[in-house]
This record gives structure tokens, C-alpha cells and sequence, in this order.
């Protein structure tokens, strides 16, 4: 006889996590915000030319199917009811730019990645018809313009792809971001599905007023986007439609938030003056303003922190955004080969101990904040023969926590009130060396969640939240208290500043590699003559010999 099924304590509620590398769906309950089971999909990213990055669509959207069906048996199997998830919430990768044809299903082009690099000659040539003394995009968008955002890649497409000019011409063509790709096909696809994104998504767009929260006819003009392949933009927190197959039909989608708003959410960063800092493929670091809009004099974006239903207010964040994080890890694993798995750099850095010089700038896609440098590429200096695999993960890490110093630093500026400890989640925080590390570097507190899933947290309590769920209550009274593990600076302020400043040295060093033509052709150009032990990423192990990368004496 079949074991009877187990209801959790509470009503449950589902995440789908949508990120660069994979995609997670996790299932919590909602009155102790537990996590009751989960699955995970690593994705495959393409590069088919130097500084392009895409990802299929249908994988992407074939992986997601694949972690829900797969979290369901798992809570099968342990006697918990899947009758119990009461809504599904939305997280995912921003920025990143898909079109699809409506009716067909089918996409027209990969989906272009945040990090893809090709719109480089199209932001210089766009950025040249913007007045110096009316920056309408900026005031209008918060952002400055750049290859990182939506507008700019969907402008590539309109241009070069001859499936989506033709598409755009017969009214099949729809746009949208990762999160309106998943929700328009998981709530029916070509029959009915509903085509929409929330705030924080369209934020990042380009195309979107921050102000009115209204798609903008200046700015779609400015770039030529025509707006009737734009999605209908809703709160973080409403019923958006219901899931039309697979083992949570007719359950709502009722939460969609971009990941690092869904991370500030499950951070519970509800207060003006609270911050957290995300480490997953980039970086991330928002500092909640209130309903105000705070527009950045160091290098920051101004960007929407969440709308949690229809009818409540809109509340603001300044970010400081890093391209490469974890991506730095995965390129040592995929790339160099001098770690399998992603765990094994804490292990190699421990026994390192120290960088002994040696220094990493990642900037695989430029640089982001707060220099906004497209022309920036990856390097490694401070290289003797000493140096090995050891000590050039050590430096990994290391940069990691200097550039989250860069955007530290920048928003203490911009606030005026410097930060007392900092928050953190994302999944590098489970490397103890790297949030030592990051404590020492910043000489301030690193505080650390015990529940490290904070982005699919944030958009669970979003789904739960909403009108006509209502699972889950936000009033700070019934938000579950979760424990905090601190690392305490352990070195002197002087010794952090010595060596922060020598980093700050190699990022100056990283800038003016490449032009705006060598960038879109993936050719390499500009190469300075260089001081001796320093060395491009790209040619390091030609250079130095794959016996040192490899440790061998």
C-alpha cells in the first residue's frame, strides 16, 4: 500500500532561477521559508566569434521544463504533496535578448547574452547622436549606453538577421527578455500565451522609462525599435497567467523579478540604506534608495528595485555591476583546464595562500562599473617563474574582491554613508577563502546567509505575495529571521590598501586592447608593447609555458 502523502508545514510556492550557466528550479514553503527540495541544469553557451556569447533559446526554455519536472519527482519521493505549490515565481538573467516568431513558437536568432560584446560599433555610432548636454537616455533609463543592454542587441538583429527583419515586417515578430521568453511559453505559447515582463526587467532594457514605468516612444525611436514586438510591462507581483503542461498545470506564474532584484528581495533588503551583493557569473552589488530615483556621479546605474503588486509603490536601487565573477571560474575550468570542478579553485587557492604578485583583471567583455570601458580585455600580471595554477587562482578570487571594492567604494560615494558590513549571497559565497578574502580586501564585515538560494527566495516570496495567492505575507513581522555566518577582517587596512592600489594598476593596464571594428569582426587589435611579466590572457600559457600553469617544477 502506497505511503500516504505529507503535507509541508505550510502552503508551498515554486522558483524557477534562470541564470547564465544553468537554470534551478527550487520549491520552499512559504510560512518558514524553507527549502523543501530542488534540481539544477547546467546550460551550454556558445561563442561563435571572440566577444560574442549566445545560448538557445529552446534549451534554455527545454532545461527549465526539465528542473520543474524533476524537483516534482524528488518531493514525490519523500511524500510531499506537489498539490501544495500554490504559485510559481520567476527569476532570470538579465538583459540577455531573444525573438521569437508568435506563430510558430520558434526563435529567430540565439539568444544574445548580457556579457556578448558585438554591439560595440553600434553603441559608438548611437552614442554620437546623443546631445552633451541632454543625455535622454541616461535621465530617462538611468543607464548609460552600452553593449550590456537589451535595446542595443535587439538593434544587431533588426540589423543583421535577415529571419528577424522579415518577421518584424509581417507583425510575427515578438521581443523580450529571458523572463518574457519563459512565461509567454510556459502559460500556452502559440495558443494564448501571455506576452509580458515586469519592471525590473524592462529596466534594463533601455527602452523603458524609469519615471512614467512605461515603455518610451523617444527612446524606441532614438534606437528604432518598433513597440509592437515589445511585452506588456507588470509589477514584480501579480498573477500573470497559469502554467499550461507538465506536472504544475494550472498552477499561477505570479512573481517575476531580474535576479539581482529577486537576490535584494530574498536578502530582505526592504529598507532605504540596505545593500547585498550577489557573486554569481558577474557581480552585483544594489543599494536599496526608496522610492526615489538617485542617480549615480560614480559610474553606478539607477535602476528599479521591485514593484510588489499592481497597486504599490515602485522602490529604486543603485547598482554597481561586475561582468565577471564566477565566469572567471568556470573560464579556469573550461578554458585553462587547471581545475575540473568549479570547488577545487578553493582548494588550490588555500594551499597557495597568496597571489605571491601575481594579479588577475577579468575583463573578458570589457569593464563595467564603474569604468563603463568596452575597449578593456582579460589579463594576468606579476607573472615569474615562480607563478603557477596555485597562485593564479588565489588571484581569480582576489579579483573578484577587488572589483567588488571598485563598486563598494562607488556607492559609499554616491550615498554618502559608508557601508558597515556587507551582505552577500550567490553561489561563490559557499568558497570560505573568497569571503575571507572579500572581508580582508574591504576591511568591513562580510555577512553571509545561511540560505545562499536568495535570488529563487526573492521570487518565491514575490509569487507567494501576490493578489489572489496570498502564501506569503511581507510585512517584517512574519518574515522568517534566517541565521548569518560574519568573516571578520584579518588583515591590516594598510596591507589591504597596498595591495588594492597594485590592482588598480593592472586595470589601468587592461584598457585600450581592442577597436569597436576589432571587437565586432573578433579580430585582435591595438597591442601596446608591455612591461616585462606581464601578458595577455589569451596568450599567457604560449608565454609563459604550460608547465608553470600546471605547477610542475
Amino acid at each position: 500500500m502506497a505511503a500516504p502523502k505529507k503535507g509541508a508545514v505550510g502552503p508551498l510556492v515554486g522558483a524557477v532561477v534562470q541564470g547564465t550557466n544553468s537554470t534551478r528550479f527550487l520549491v520552499f514553503d512559504s510560512k518558514t521559508a524553507e527549502l523543501l527540495s530542488h534540481h539544477q541544469v547546467e546550460l551550454t553557451q556558445e561563442f561563435p566569434r571572440e566577444g560574442w556569447v549566445e545560448q538557445d533559446p529552446k534549451e534554455i526554455l527545454q532545461s527549465v521544463y526539465e528542473c520543474i519536472e524533476r524537483t516534482c519527482e524528488k518531493l514525490d519521493e519523500v511524500n510531499v504533496d506537489i498539490a501544495n505549490i500554490k504559485a510559481i515565481g520567476v527569476s532570470n538573467q538579465r538583459e540577455t535578448t531573444v525573438i521569437w516568431d508568435k506563430l510558430t513558437g520558434e526563435p529567430l536568432y540565439n539568444a544574445v547574452v548580457w556579457l556578448d560584446l558585438r554591439t560595440q560599433s553600434t553603441v559608438e555610432n548611437l552614442s554620437k547622436k546623443i546631445p552633451g548636454n541632454n543625455n535622454f537616455v541616461k535621465s530617462k533609463t538611468g543607464l548609460p549606453l552600452s553593449t550590456y543592454f537589451s535595446a542595443v542587441k535587439l538593434r544587431w538583429m533588426l540589423d543583421n538577421v535577415r529571419n528577424v527583419q522579415k518577421a518584424v515586417e509581417e507583425g510575427r515578430a515578438l521581443f523580450g527578455t529571458i523572463d518574457s521568453w519563459l512565461i509567454w511559453s510556459m502559460t500556452g505559447g502559440v495558443n494564448g500565451g501571455v506576452h509580458c515582463t515586469d519592471v525590473t526587467n524592462a529596466s534594463r532594457t533601455m527602452l523603458f522609462n524609469i519615471h512614467s514605468l512605461e515603455w518610451d516612444k523617444e527612446l524606441c525611436d532614438f534606437f528604432e525599435i518598433p513597440m509592437n514586438i515589445l511585452p506588456n510591462v507588470w509589477s514584480s507581483s501579480e498573477i500573470y497567467g497559469l502554467m499550461k503542461s507538465g506536472a504544475l498545470e494550472g498552477v499561477p506564474i505570479s512573481g517575476c523579478l531580474g535576479d539581482q532584484s529577486a537576490a535584494l528581495v530574498g536578502q530582505m533588503c526592504f529598507q532605504e540604506g540596505q545593500a547585498k551583493n550577489t557573486y554569481g557569473t558577474g557581480c552585483f552589488l544594489l543599494c536599496n534608495t526608496g522610492r526615489k530615483c538617485v542617480f549615480s556621479e560614480h559610474g553606478l546605474l539607477t535602476t528599479v528595485a521591485y514593484k510588489l503588486g499592481r497597486d504599490k509603490p515602485v522602490c529604486y536601487a543603485l547598482e554597481g555591476s561586475v561582468a565577471i565573477a564566477g565566469a572567471v571560474i568556470r573560464w579556469l575550468r573550461d578554458n585553462l583546464g587547471i581545475i575540473e570542478t568549479s570547488e577545487e579553485v578553493e582548494k588550490l587557492a588555500k594551499e597557495a595562500g597568496t597571489s605571491y604578485g601575481c594579479y588577475f583583471v577579468p575583463a573578458f567583455s570589457g569593464l563595467y562599473a564603474p569604468y563603463w570601458e568596452p575597449s578593456a580585455r582579460g589579463i594576468i600580471c606579476g607573472l615569474t617563474h615562480f607563478t603557477n595554477k596555485y597562485h593564479i587562482a588565489f588571484a581569480a578570487l582576489e579579483a573578484v574582491c577587488f572589483q567588488t571594492r571598485e563598486i563598494l567604494d562607488a556607492m559609499n560615494r554616491d550615498c554618502g554613508i559608508p557601508l558597515t558590513h556587507l551582505q552577500v549571497d550567490g553561489a561563490m559565497t559557499n568558497n570560505n577563502i573568497l569571503m575571507q578574502l572579500q572581508a580582508d580586501i574591504l576591511h568591513i564585515p562580510v555577512v553571509k546567509s545561511s540560505m545562499s538560494e536568495t535570488t529563487a527566495l526573492g521570487a518565491a516570496m514575490a509569487a507567494g505575495a501576490a493578489e489572489g495567492i496570498g502564501v506569503w505575507s511581507l510585512e517584517p513581522e512574519n518574515l522568517s529571521a534566517i541565521t548569518m555566518e560574519r568573516f571578520e577582517p584579518q588583515i591590516q587596512a594598510t596591507e589591504s590598501d597596498i595591495r588594492y592600489a597594485t590592482w588598480k594598476k593592472a586595470v589601468m593596464k587592461s584598457m585600450g586592447w581592442v577597436t569597436a571594428q576589432s571587437s565586432e569582426n573578433g579580430d585582435t587589435a591595438i597591442f601596446s608593447s608591455l612591461p616585462l611579466g606581464f601578458f595577455v590572457v589569451s596568450s599567457m600559457i604560449m608565454l609563459i609555458g604550460a608547465r608553470y600553469i600546471s605547477g610542475i617544477p
